[in-house]
């Protein structure tokens, strides 16, 4: 519910932000309305940032009741706004929430998942994100903008099922053992995995000492490695252009579109660029994101995750230079449109099948179980600063350099990431986190 949470709030006010900003006050006003976007993402920045120390110091359990508490008031906040300042208030209450979300669920599910499970039960993350958007996106094109408190309202139901869900949930069995208490993390491994519930959870504890890395020892030569390691992923996830082409979509359509029309020496519709409606357009790129976790759900284990994410960034790279090359080839301008959709679909595709779930999963995997939970904190700072950058920058640089040369950026970006993948990223697929740590230590 976390992770379904994450998607709703990011997708949910695309759709009736023009009303809010109507009813509230600030109709016109750019800057305002960019402030309601924004807030949440600040909002998440300071979360991701917390959400580690949260969880070491309070356990995983506890640290998801808290993160519910600001996911259910800033919804119902933004909900009963009337007032610009108030709306941005429960805003910023929801990217918090979120930012704490986005660094406890994987953190989580790596450590309550048995080995052999642990790459398919940690995809799950990125699926329930999708299907949260895709949810925000079908509550927008089933309610009127007008409805918009409706949609806010809405965004309290996964809080009150993370709240209760987790008040029968068992606490982390690595969690414990880092804390000393090895007979109730052996007890609570072997209600979870069985009888090899032991031998899973590895000599953990004894070596930890009770916790003793934290946030300060991040970037120590016993942990640097996998921190940076980690926070690199999501500087070249965020990079390869993935949330300029989630957030920017309909504005890249739009443009394929209007070139389209001039390349053909007349006007054209979306229709004749090959785009048939900008809101199934959307629709269609929600579903393929939904699509390809499931399919990389169903290949992480076999595949692993190294394969996947290689893969991925190499797809990545080929789609925007397809994509490039249809907006930057005056031969290709007639057909922009198709290009666009086309790319963006096949973009969103091998985005899903590993740069998205892998990233998230991968990075509690390569980290010492001392500094974990900060560690995956780090990492998704890293996310929400980069996400922040292409978001502000995004529109500002296809302005000034054209978007065949910013996508060609972002495809370059993917192939160097495929590169350093390749070169860098240790294969986890099956691996105790004891035998990963051995293999990270070399």
């Amino acid at each position: 519910m976390g992770a379904f949470a994450f998607g709703y709030h990011l997708g949910v006010v695309n759709g009736p932000l023009e009303a809010i900003a109507q009813e509230l006050g600030f109709a016109g006003n750019q800057a305002l309305s960019g402030l309601v976007v924004s807030s949440t993402l600040a909002g998440a920045a300071l979360g991701s940032l917390t959400g580690g120390s949260l969880a070491e110091s309070f356990g995983r359990r506890v640290s998801f009741m808290l993160c519910a508490l600001p996911m259910l008031a800033g919804p119902l906040l933004s909900a009963a706004a009337t007032t610009l300042n108030v709306m941005v208030a429960g805003r910023f209450l929801a990217g918090l929430a979120i930012g704490l979300s986005s660094a406890l669920v994987p953190l989580y599910i790596s450590e309550v998942s048995p080995t052999n499970q642990r790459g398919t039960l940690g995809s799950l993350n990125q699926l329930m994100i999708c299907l949260g958007i895709l949810a925000a996106l079908l509550v927008n094109v089933a309610l009127p903008v007008t409805d918009w408190r409706l949609m806010f309202n809405l965004a309290a139901a996964p809080a009150i099922i993370l709240l209760l869900g987790m008040l029968g949930a068992p606490e982390s069995p690595t969690y414990l053992a880092n804390k000393g208490k090895r007979d109730e993390a052996v007890a609570v491994a072997t209600k979870l995995w069985g009888r090899s519930g032991a031998s899973q959870l590895g000599a953990g504890g004894a070596k930890a000492g009770g916790g003793s890395g934290g946030a300060p020892n991040l970037f120590s030569g016993a942990y640097r490695k996998g921190v940076v390691m980690g926070c690199i992923l999501f500087v070249f996830q965020q990079f390869s252009g993935i949330n300029a082409i989630v957030y920017f979509s309909s504005s890249v359509f739009k443009q394929a579109s209007k070139l389209a029309g001039i390349a053909s020496g007349a006007f054209a519709s979306a229709a004749e660029a090959g785009i048939a409606s900008g809101a199934l357009a959307s629709a269609a790129v929600g579903a393929t994101n939904v699509a390809g976790t499931l399919i990389a759900t169903g290949l992480i284990e076999g595949a692993g995750r190294k394969q996947l994410l290689t893969a991925s960034y190499l797809g990545m790279a080929a789609t925007m230079a397809l994509m490039a090359a249809g907006f930057g080839l005056p031969a290709l301008a007639p057909y922009s449109g198709t290009i666009a959709l086309g790319g963006t679909l096949a973009y969103i595709l091998s985005f899903a099948i590993g740069a998205g779930p892998v990233s998230g999963l991968i990075v509690p995997e390569i980290n010492k179980e001392a500094v974990r939970g900060n560690a995956v904190s780090a990492a998704m700072v890293t996310h929400w600063i980069c996400n922040v950058a292409i978001g502000q920058n995004f529109m500002a640089a296809t302005a000034n350099y054209g978007i065949s040369a910013v996508y060609a950026f972002f495809g370059l970006c993917s192939l160097i990431a495929a590169g350093y993948v390749s070169a860098n990223v240790p294969e986890t697929k099956g691996k105790s986190f004891d035998q990963i740590q051995a293999e990270m230590d070399r």
